[in-house]
């Protein structure tokens, strides 16, 4: 081959190919999820326990949203880092905006990103 080599696959795959020859397959092994330290653990747990108060405090819309990200924020959750970061900003951007009330969610999230490593 000669060029990159572009393929869709329906399954929803994309494949780019720079160069090579007999190239058989694609390796979809996705990478283990290391354990969370018990800090990481535990401000996980106590953002949970305020997700929860925020929650009744929010419109149905921002209610949902946070739903959507509480799966990718529990301790014992089999998750890659950059779906649980991205769930922290989710959370984060909604309790901005519900201005004094959001604050401790805000702070909560900070302390998980710096136990991460993420900020």
């Amino acid at each position: 081959m000669s060029g990159d080599q572009h393929y869709y696959f329906g399954s929803g795959d994309h494949v780019t190919m720079h160069g090579g020859s007999g190239n058989v397959g694609i390796d979809k092994r996705v990478t283990p999820v290391q354990e969370q330290p018990e800090a990481v653990q535990e401000a996980l747990r106590e953002l949970l326990t305020l997700l929860q108060q925020l929650r009744a405090q929010v419109p149905p819309v921002s209610a949902g949203a946070l739903d959507d990200s509480l799966p990718a924020l529990r301790a014992e959750a089999d998750v890659q880092p950059q779906e649980r970061h991205r769930a922290l900003l989710a959370v984060a951007g909604i309790a901005a905006t519900v201005g004094a009330l959001g604050v401790p969610v805000i702070e909560a999230v900070n302390k998980v990103l710096e136990l991460m490593g993420a900020k």
